[in-house]
């Protein structure tokens, strides 16, 4: 090891690669949010044709260079990245925010002198010197989930959405932010929602889940309203068809339990009808449910019950 590398306590100095970081609207939430809870971070929203650009950014990566680790510089293309941009309201380029503790603390637009540029690091707040500094995106996404079971969906949803105002394509927070859709009986927004999902998100906690409520949900959108189909159900009691499409239309509805009852009666009237179907769907939807959901929990119940009485 090279004794230019060494700070003067002894540790390794992060070498300029790890200082300075090309990153991306996907990238946003790690190389940004996330880093300056350690060391604050400068953000240069920049661009190839901008000619002011090409003139901060050099004097941007000689002083963080120069500050040999007490601050990061990200760089980001608002050409490749409009959506990131225009969340954050870049008007103009070359525009340049800090982040520390997870949270913007300060800014300017337009290129600046040097001077100018090491005064403006200068007074940037470490991480810990904040008080009350901003959570992270996990304790954050932890928090709105736990809002979400307990069924406080407003609470919930602003949290997602100030996760993904800072990482678009966080897939925890679309798919809570789907879920929470689904729970507001708004399938179409929860599809929507869905739409959203980098590739490669399938095993993001809640996925499963939601994917299953999703395609039951599509399932039902053609049965018509829950009572009509009661009313074929009430006219012919042995129409297995119409008890089964009854289920998924009160599934449809948010009503759970019913759902569960009428596929449990046609598995104790026929088991073998639409070979084991009624048996299958009520899996079906406990998976979508969830394993601690009341309906699930009673429904298994009622289950066990008929299989293994």
């Amino acid at each position: 090891m090279s004794l230019s590398n060494l700070t003067p306590n002894g540790a390794a100095a992060p070498a300029p690669a790890d200082l300075i970081k090309i990153s991306s609207t996907a990238a946003f939430g790690a190389d940004v949010i996330e880093a300056s809870r350690q060391v604050p971070v400068i953000v240069d929203f920049w661009a190839p044709w901008c000619g002011p650009c090409r003139q901060l950014t050099p004097a941007l990566e000689k002083i963080v260079t120069e500050a040999g680790g007490k601050v990061k510089l990200v760089k980001i293309n608002v050409d490749d990245n409009q959506g990131l941009a225009g969340q954050l309201g870049i008007q103009s380029i070359p525009t340049v925010f800090a982040f520390s503790g997870g949270k913007p603390v300060d800014g300017f637009m337009g290129a600046i002198p040097e001077s100018e540029i090491r005064r403006f690091i200068g007074r940037l707040p470490a991480p810990s010197a904040q008080p009350g500094a901003a959570p992270s995106l996990t304790e954050g996404l932890d928090s709105a989930d736990a809002a979400l079971a307990a069924g406080e969906l407003d609470a919930a949803g602003e949290i997602y959405a100030q996760v993904l105002e800072v990482d678009p394509q966080n897939a925890r927070a679309i798919v809570g932010m789907a879920r929470l859709h689904m729970q507001r009986r708004d399938p179409a927004g929860a599809r929507r929602v869905f739409a959203m999902l980098p590739e490669g998100s399938d095993k993001v906690p809640g996925y499963g889940p939601l994917a299953k409520a999703l395609a039951l949900a599509e399932e039902a959108a053609g049965l018509g309203e829950a009572e009509k189909l009661r009313q074929r159900v009430e006219a012919s009691p042995g129409d297995h068809r119409a008890r089964f499409d009854l289920a998924l239309a009160l599934n449809g509805e948010g009503r759970r339990e019913e759902a569960a009852d009428e596929l449990i009666e046609i598995a104790r009237r026929d088991r073998a009808w639409d070979e084991d179907g009624a048996r299958k769907k009520l899996l079906e939807l406990f998976e979508a449910w969830g394993a601690k959901d009341p309906a699930t929990l009673a429904g298994r119940r009622q289950l066990s019950a008929l299989l293994f009485r």
